[in-house]
């Protein structure tokens, strides 16, 4: 939650539960289901995806829980046709549409060569150091885009493009 305006996220959340009682509201009304059975599939869904929490599977890092998530939605749930990149929403913004196929392609995030609880921005480390690391992937965020601005090039379209190119060198 971004501030602490309680009674924004009261709001919200309100909002929220009205769209699941009104939905399962049709559902009774069609005979296809009611508030328990969308309670009771919430709560499977989550113990089936949680069972580092719910079960004896003991993970250490994010990243392993990332990983074991995106793989028992793979071959549990059948989503992702065990491809890495299947069913990702292309129509999400390039920014998050990108650290969806990064999270997918490395989901432990590897690649930085830095371990889980290493990592600045890690939930493990200090709030200063997080609001630095914070800070400084904002100013090289926004420095690209004052690039992109200087180039005549949309960034939105450019990360987009890079981002595709990566989750399939061959396009």
């Amino acid at each position: 939650m971004a501030g602490d305006d309680t009674e924004a996220v009261v709001d919200e959340l309100g909002d929220v539960l009205f769209q699941v009682m009104f939905l399962s509201l049709l559902l009774e009304e069609r005979g296809e289901g009611d508030l328990a059975a969308v309670a009771e599939s919430c709560a499977a869904k989550l113990i089936r995806r949680h069972p580092h929490v719910y079960g004896d599977r003991e993970l250490e890092t994010a990243g392993q829980v990332l990983s074991q998530w995106e793989e028992i939605k793979r071959e549990v749930e059948g989503t992702g046709d065990r491809e890495p990149l299947a069913n990702l929403p292309e129509n999400l913004p390039a920014l998050l549409y990108a650290r969806k196929v990064l999270r997918r392609i490395d989901p432990e995030g590897d690649a930085s060569g830095l371990d889980e609880d290493n990592k600045p921005g890690a939930p493990s480390s200090d709030p200063q150091t997080r609001d630095e690391a914070e800070q400084l992937v904002g100013d090289l965020l926004l420095e690209a885009v004052t690039i992109s601005r200087r180039l005549g090039v949309d960034p939105e379209l450019a990360l987009r493009a890079a981002t595709r190119k990566l989750a399939d060198p061959a396009a």
